[in-house]
């Protein structure tokens, strides 16, 4: 690839990621709200549950408290 056609790949993904940015600004409430319940009900869907998230979230915490006591 030249120079020039990295350059206008780079600026065309850059505008996309601006207008990605502003159309999260404006998303309603309700909208906001629709988009994380469809990523819960996928999340369900795959039969992933909260309580493995919350045990290893736990672990984690529990590990660096054993670093910080080092």
């Amino acid at each position: 690839m030249s120079d020039q056609t990295m350059k206008n790949f780079r600026e065309r993904w850059q505008a996309v990621e601006a207008i990605e940015a502003e159309e999260q600004r404006s998303a309603s409430v309700a909208l906001r709200w629709q988009q994380t319940n469809a990523i819960l009900r996928l999340a369900i869907g795959l039969g992933l549950s909260l309580e493995e998230t919350d045990a290893s979230e736990q672990m984690i915490y529990h590990r660096w408290a054993q670093l910080k006591g080092l």
